[in-house]
């Protein structure tokens, strides 16, 4: 039935106009709420999609895209929203940027507020792999992109990172070097990214002989990176290398350890994940893996500017090897 399926479909098996029906796919606050569920479940099940020339962002009324992250801060979101401008001030679009601050409550009320005032969406989210959050907080006639967010329900155009893959190409990198005692600097619990990356470092650590893992909690954020290396300056051994689950971590964890006057990589080595501008300034210079944030961000609205564009890509993350983790002179 999928193509052949007309708005005046939806508004004859919702028993509704077809002005309501297009009221409620476009999210106005004008609709109740019981009747928009009715005509969303209906378009759902007859798999009704927009005309593509109504979803274009060619016949945009507001020249605005909306762009919702889970946080503003730090150098990758920044980083982020610089690709993401980029492209915007090409096509002559404005942005209109929220933040949940990791709230699954928050990220739903950003994604309301976003109806009716933009053309077109950019959604990074920890929360969609909800069936119950893409049903109560996202419009079918509202182009979406998903930006590395783990989407499980099909037909939903999305651009990831392969976290897992670079995660552990970072350890074959450490354990080439000569380093078997690795401990992990991990991400939040509640994080997709943080949990591949970590599932990487776990995997990566199964083929060493006898290696355990050592896993530390973090927060994506200089300050549990530092809390995370004061603790291992506290441990009766200390690990030969740490690989922080991103960057921001890796630095915070850097400086403790040259607070304590620790020789970086002589007596441990540390590396990071995403290669934040700041990461190959810092002494001595961060191993990372290279994730181009930007153009992360640039491929993003791109695609969301082409609605015959069909996205469901996977970037692979590059080792950045600098002096941080330099080669051990024995594999002890």
């Amino acid at each position: 039935m999928g193509d052949a399926v007309t708005i005046k479909d939806v508004a004859r098996r919702a028993n509704v106009s077809v002005a309501t029906v297009s009221r409620a796919l476009n999210g106005h606050h004008n609709v109740a709420a019981a009747v928009r569920e009715r005509v969303l479940a209906i378009a759902r099940e007859l798999q009704y999609s927009p005309h593509h020339a109504a979803r274009s962002l060619s016949s945009r009324r507001t020249h605005t895209i909306g762009v919702v992250l889970p946080d503003l801060h730090g150098e990758f979101f920044s980083e982020l929203i610089r690709g993401i401008d980029g492209v915007a001030r090409e096509r002559g679009l404005h942005l209109l940027v929220s933040s949940s601050h990791g709230h699954p409550e928050e990220q739903g009320e950003a994604l309301r507020a976003m109806r009716g005032r933009v053309d077109g969406l950019l959604v990074m989210s920890p929360f969609v792999d909800d069936a119950g959050f893409l049903r109560d907080f996202l419009t079918p006639a509202l182009p979406t992109v998903f930006v590395n967010s783990p989407v499980a329900e099909p037909g939903h155009r999305v651009l990831g990172i392969d976290h897992y893959g670079g995660a552990r190409a970072m350890m074959r990198h450490l354990i080439e070097c000569g380093y078997r005692r690795i401990a992990f600097i991990a991400g939040p619990e509640d994080n997709a990214d943080a949990r591949e990356r970590l599932r990487g470092y776990r995997d990566a650590l199964a083929d060493i002989p006898g290696a355990t893992p050592w896993v530390l909690p973090g927060d994506f954020d200089e300050g549990s990176g530092h809390q995370a290396g004061r603790r291992l300056l506290a441990a009766a051994q200390r690990p030969d290398a740490v690989f922080a689950a991103n960057d921001m971590m890796a630095l915070g964890c850097l400086f403790a350890f040259s607070e304590a006057g620790l020789r970086v990589p002589g007596d441990i080595a540390v590396a990071g994940f995403d290669d934040i501008p700041l990461a190959r300034y810092v002494h001595p210079a961060l191993t990372t893996m290279r994730v181009d944030i930007a153009d992360l961000g640039a491929r993003a609205l791109r695609a969301l500017l082409d609605p015959h564009a069909f996205v469901d890509a996977t970037l692979t993350a590059s080792l950045e090897a600098r002096a941080s983790t330099q080669p051990r002179n024995d594999s002890s």
